[in-house]
């Protein structure tokens, strides 16, 4: 299915029939909403939507000027267009970003928050970081390329993406975390490199109603490397709710 926001084509799917407590999935950078397939396979009582953040998977193209912001406010838009009053979300990675600002922004709406493995807090920086830093603004200065400059899924994108990756990236949610009320599970694998685990205890210390589990020999996504472990964990979160 199709949802238009502000001229970008979103796509999104709907599993199951009852919009009674739905529960959304977001993905991470990159990614797409069939890479939820298994999770909604193993919970076939429940009714989940999947989307594709644009421009990832089916949706279309996005402006430059997109940011976390108007990712959060197109989930919102998406929500009230499928006239959901209630529901439960889940984040993985970049979606734990949106989910973040959901379940700060909208409280009414959001019956419980699932963070997983979730970016979004500010990281700590070591001198490398900014020597590296200091070494790249030197070069382009002087009208140098610099090679490898920036993360991986940076080196990836188009220039315009590369403009709404900086500022997603730049944008810290620590000060939005700590007004959500919403019930939350925070699941982070131990081996995670990408959101390592001080992010995951503080943002159990942030979110005053929260909870934190950490698997064992799983990375930053621990959903797929202990994917058992990981449905029993989200089972009994939202039999205890």
């Amino acid at each position: 299915m199709v949802f238009v926001y502000n001229g970008v084509k979103i796509n999104y799917k709907i599993y199951g029939k009852s919009m009674v407590m739905p529960c959304l999935l977001l993905h991470g950078w990159g990614c797409d909403g069939n890479i939820f397939s298994d999770l909604i396979s193993k919970f076939p009582d429940r009714t989940f939507i999947t989307l594709d953040f644009p421009p990832f998977g089916k949706s279309g193209k996005i402006n430059a000027d997109w940011n976390i912001f108007t990712y959060a406010s197109m989930v919102m838009s998406l929500c009230e267009h499928l006239r959901i009053s209630k529901c439960d979300i889940l984040g993985h990675s970049f979606g734990g970003r949106v989910a973040l600002l959901l379940a700060s922004l909208k409280k009414a709406m959001v019956n419980s928050c699932v963070l997983v493995d979730s970016a979004g807090l500010k990281p700590k920086r070591g001198l490398k970081y900014y020597y590296k830093l200091y070494k790249y603004n030197i070069c382009r200065n002087l009208g140098f390329y610099v090679k490898d400059a920036g993360s991986e899924d940076y080196q990836k994108l188009s220039p315009e993406m590369k403009k709404v990756f900086v500022a997603i990236v730049n944008q810290y949610l620590d000060e939005y975390a700590s007004i959500i009320s919403a019930r939350t599970l925070i699941v982070f694998g131990k081996n995670d490199t990408d959101t390592p685990v001080y992010m995951a205890k503080r943002l159990n210390k942030l979110i005053r109603n929260s909870k934190l589990v950490l698997f064992e020999d799983s990375g930053h996504f621990c959903f797929l490397d202990s994917p058992m472990l990981f449905y029993k964990t989200l089972e009994e979160f939202w039999e205890e709710l």
